[in-house]
């Protein structure tokens, strides 16, 4: 069990003016940099050793000291029959060379060589540089009524560079690209408030949970309700997940739920395992596996071929079923480069963060991060992993993987940091905690170069909403 949610006092209820969500946040005092590093990415770190440059030295005069006393002392005490031994080796073994290793002279060609085997040579890259990670946010925007509940997602990050954060009974869409801030729904008391908000693969539409047990299905091009979809759950929907025209939906009846959007009858399969809140769902990159955590501290790995529209009686429909995490298992992120990869975290009883094989239900590693594990983020380009955290530090910390060595801890959130979403460009990451703020990092560096953008499977998704069968 983790805590869940708690109250939190806003301006409402002391009479002033309510504060404009997504709006940048007001003026903070400036808070040096803990770190000693140089501000400026380009900047070389020497570090601590001293390596000196042989440029400067004069390297005849330095080899005349080391070695003219001691050729005094052995000739002053050398016998002829000795000298002329050692000139007789110097000559057959050492072609008459004084020394072995000299800094003067280069290294003899390679025989055979070709023109392009020489061009490709000199055309090697760089040494790669340390990426230089700064240790503040890059935009503060103020999330007031941003619910404190470690069970719900409230924040998600589309394809089309469009973040959608759920700030008590409204939903309100943020365009990274302009900076403008627009709403898309607000519902009513009965219904909200809003549990969880996920973008479909094709970033223009989004999938809303309701307290009521509800999703609604809206176009956000045009802000207009497409359905919603009734009696999938008894109780709130806190989690939700893609799976190209599946929306994969978790309920606090511990319910697992696949919705074919596209028909009418759109409760396709049901996964059933959990014994309380499913807070946890994510679907692999394949979209063959599905992870899904609960608050009754169990993971399970789903296989795709295994589900069944009519589950058998006595019937285990999980793939593994993972019993290791001692908490609430919310955080999980499958590897962007090893596809049988999944990294959760678990609650403020457990706060350790585990990987496993998806294939054979194997624990790879556990590592202790000392606090609440509320989310985890891969990084698309290297091999590290983000996570974020509650008490003590509400901090997130960037983790070298497999080493699980700390490469940065970035503060400035006062509150756990509840929900983090990655940009489409898997360079920057916002992060929304129970202060009441959402946060924007240069955590994972600066995008590659852009490449031809494949044609779109999932345009048709949404065609069929107007000729429901």
């Amino acid at each position: 069990m983790d805590a869940g949610s708690h109250s939190i006092s806003s301006e409402k209820s002391h009479g002033l003016a309510p504060r404009p969500p997504l709006q940048e946040a007001g003026s903070r005092p400036y808070m040096p940099s803990l770190s000693t590093a140089s501000r400026n990415p380009s900047a070389k770190c020497y570090g601590d050793r001293f390596i000196p440059d042989r440029s400067a030295m004069d390297m005849d005069m330095a080899h005349y000291l080391l070695t003219e006393p001691k050729k005094d002392k052995e000739n002053a005490a050398a016998s002829p029959s000795k000298e002329a031994y050692r000139r007789l080796l110097a000559e057959k073994l050492l072609n008459n060379r004084t020394r072995i290793l000299a800094f003067r002279n280069k290294p003899p060609e390679p025989e055979n060589v070709s023109a392009a085997d020489t061009a490709s040579t000199h055309q090697a890259k760089p040494p790669k540089q340390r990426r230089y990670i700064p240790q503040s946010a890059e935009r503060t925007l103020d999330a007031p009524d941003l619910v404190d509940d470690y069970y719900l997602n409230l924040l998600d990050w589309g394809s089309k560079n469009v973040l959608s954060i759920a700030l008590g009974d409204t939903v309100y869409l943020w365009d990274a690209s302009s900076g403008s801030t627009s709403e898309l729904v607000t519902v009513d008391e009965d219904s909200g408030p809003i549990t969880s908000v996920s973008w479909a693969p094709d970033g223009q539409h989004v999938a809303v949970g309701l307290n009521s047990s509800d999703i609604q299905l809206w176009d956000t091009s045009s802000n207009r309700l497409l359905r919603t979809l009734r009696g999938v759950h008894e109780s709130r929907v806190g989690s939700l997940a893609w799976n190209n025209n599946i929306l994969t939906t978790g309920g606090m009846d511990g319910n697992i739920v696949n919705n074919d959007v596209r028909i009418r009858n759109h409760v396709v399969q049901t996964y059933q395992g959990h014994s309380q809140e499913v807070c946890g769902l994510k679907w692999s990159g394949s979209g063959q596996q599905l992870a899904s955590g609960g608050n009754d501290n169990l993971l399970h790995i789903w296989d795709v071929s295994m589900a069944s529209s009519v589950p058998s009686a006595g019937r285990n429909q999980w793939l593994h079923r993972l019993e290791d995490h001692t908490a609430a298992v919310k955080a999980l992120a499958w590897c962007p480069f090893q596809s049988n990869l999944l990294a959760t975290g678990g609650g403020g009883s457990d706060r350790c963060i585990k990987f496993w094989n998806t294939h054979t239900g194997a624990c790879l590693n556990s590592v202790d991060t000392g606090s609440q594990v509320c989310a985890l983020l891969w990084n698309k380009n290297e091999r590290e992993l983000l996570s974020s955290h509650g008490f003590t530090q509400n901090q997130l910390t960037l983790w070298k993987y497999p080493s699980m060595v700390k490469m940065a801890e970035l503060t400035g959130h006062t509150s756990r940091v509840l929900f983090m979403a990655q940009s489409p460009d898997g360079c920057t990451v916002a992060s929304a905690a129970a202060d009441e703020t959402l946060r924007f990092w240069n955590v994972f560096g600066s995008p590659e170069a852009p490449k031809p953008a494949a044609k779109a499977s999932h345009t048709g998704m949404f065609n069929s909403f107007n000729h429901l069968r």
